[in-house]
C-alpha cells in the first residue's frame, strides 16, 4: 500500500482521482488532549480494485501540503464520499476552510435505506461488502511514525470496502427515489454554521436545572470565557473546568481565591492562576449584569401541555411508519418532536422536507382526529374517519 508524502505525488493522485465519479474519503485524528483535532492521516480511494487506486496520505510528513487534496474537495464534479462525516468535515473546515462538495455520507443513506439507527461502518462492510475488519488498531496513536503494517491496514480499509458500501445505496436510493432525502440531510452537514462553535453561545448548551435569568447570566459568562480559554489555547474545555463545576460555581458565585479553594467540582490546576482570574472575573460579570442584558431563557418547551394519551399514539404512528418506509425513527421525527406535537406546536422539522411525506402529514392528521390506528397482529394501519 502507497503512503504518499509528497505535495506531488499527492497531486498526481487527486488528478487521477479528478477524472472519476467519486472518491471515499476517511481521516484519523487525535482530539483527547486539544480543543481543535489533530489530522494524523487521510485515507483516499477512487473506482477500482488495484494497489493504486487507495493510498494513505500523510498530513505530518515534512513539506507536505493538502492543497492539492483541497482543490479536488472544490471540483464539483467528483463526490465524495465519507462515512458519518461530521468529524471528518469539522477538520478540513476549521483547518482549512474547505468543505468536500458534493458529498455523499453513507451513514445518513443507510438510515435512509433501512439499515437503522446510526448505523456503524463495521456493520455495513459485513452486510453490503460481506467482510470483516480487524479493529485492533482503532484507539492506537496516530500521531506516532513511522506507522506499523496494522494500522496501514486498518487505516486503508476504511476507504476500500466504503467503495462498495457507496455504490449500493446509491443504486438503492436511485431505485426509491430517496435521493433528494439524503441530500436534505447533507445539506445540514455541509453548512458551515455546523462547525463554528462561538464563546457568547456556549452556554445554551449547559444543562441547568435553574431558569433564574441572574443565575444563568454567570453561567453565560463562565461558559464564554470557558469556551474562549479552551479555543485560544487549543486544550479541551474539560481541562479548564467541567460543565458540573460551571454549575457548581454559578450557585456559589465564589468572590475570591478563597472562595474557589472550597469548590467540590473545580480541579486544582483552575483555583488558580488565568483560570482563577477568569473565572472571579466572569462570576463578577454575571454578577453586575444589568437587568436588560440578562439572558431569557426558552421556557416554550417547559410550558407545554402535552397530551400523553396522543403522545403515545403519535409514538405508535411512527413505529408503524418506520417499519412501512424502512427509515430510521431518529431521523424522521425525535421525542421531544413527538411531545411538541402532541402539545399543539406546529414548528417542528417532522413536518417539513421529506419527513412530512413519511410521518408529519399522518402524524397532523392524527392530531385533528382525521384518522385512527388500528392494530392487526403486529401490524399497525391508518384508517380514515
Amino acid at each position: 500500500m502507497k503512503t504518499i508524502t509528497t505535495t506531488e505525488d499527492l497531486a498526481a493522485f487527486c488528478a487521477r482521482a479528478k477524472g472519476q465519479p467519486y472518491v471515499t474519503v476517511d481521516t484519523e485524528f487525535l482530539r483527547e488532549r486539544t480543543y481543535y483535532s489533530r489530522l494524523c492521516l487521510v485515507q483516499l480511494a477512487m473506482p477500482g480494485t488495484d494497489d493504486s487506486t487507495a493510498v494513505l496520505v500523510d498530513p505530518l510528513a515534512e513539506g507536505l501540503s493538502l492543497e492539492p487534496l483541497l482543490d479536488l474537495f472544490r471540483d464539483t464534479s467528483v463526490v465524495k464520499v465519507f462515512h458519518a462525516a461530521r468529524q471528518d468535515l469539522e477538520i478540513f473546515y476549521v483547518d482549512h476552510d474547505v468543505i468536500p462538495d458534493p458529498m455523499f455520507d453513507t451513514q445518513v443513506a443507510a438510515m435512509v435505506c433501512g439499515f437503522g439507527e446510526q448505523v456503524g461502518y463495521e456493520t455495513l462492510v459485513k452486510r453490503i461488502a460481506r467482510a470483516g475488519l480487524d479493529k485492533s488498531s482503532r484507539f492506537t496513536d496516530w500521531s506516532r511514525r513511522p506507522l506499523s503494517e496494522a494500522q496501514k491496514t486498518y487505516a486503508l480499509a476504511d476507504v476500500t470496502h466504503l467503495r462498495q458500501i457507496y455504490e449500493y445505496l446509491a443504486a438503492q436510493l436511485a431505485k426509491s427515489g430517496r435521493q433528494p432525502w439524503v441530500e436534505e440531510e447533507i445539506m445540514l452537514l455541509t453548512n458551515p454554521e455546523t462547525y463554528i462553535t462561538r464563546p457568547a453561545e456556549a452556554w445554551q448548551r449547559i444543562k441547568t436545572r435553574s431558569t433564574a435569568p441572574r443565575f444563568l447570566a454567570i453561567v453565560r459568562e463562565l461558559a464564554t470565557f470557558r469556551e474562549t480559554y479552551a479555543q485560544e489555547r487549543n486544550v479541551p474545555r474539560s481541562r479548564v473546568y467541567k460543565d458540573d463545576a460551571l454549575v457548581e460555581l454559578a450557585s456559589t458565585k465564589p468572590q475570591n481565591f478563597e472562595d474557589l479553594g472550597r469548590s467540590r467540582l473545580l480541579l486544582r490546576e483552575a483555583r488558580k492562576g488565568e483560570i482563577a482570574d477568569g473565572i472571579l472575573a466572569a462570576v463578577k460579570r454575571g454578577v453586575d449584569c444589568p437587568k436588560d442584558a440578562l439572558p431569557e431563557p426558552d421556557l416554550s418547551r417547559e410550558k407545554m401541555q402535552v397530551n400523553p394519551a396522543l403522545a403515545d399514539l403519535l409514538r405508535v404512528l411512527l413505529k408503524a411508519k418506520t417499519e412501512s418506509s424502512g427509515v430510521a425513527s431518529k431521523l424522521i421525527a425525535t421525542a421531544s418532536d413527538l411531545d411538541a406535537l402532541a402539545a399543539g406546536l406546529r414548528d417542528v422539522p417532522a413536518l417539513t422536507g421529506w419527513r412530512r411525506e413519511v410521518f408529519g402529514a399522518d402524524a397532523l392528521r392524527l392530531c385533528e382526529g382525521q384518522i385512527a390506528l388500528t392494530a392487526k397482529g403486529n401490524a399497525v394501519s391508518v384508517i380514515e374517519l
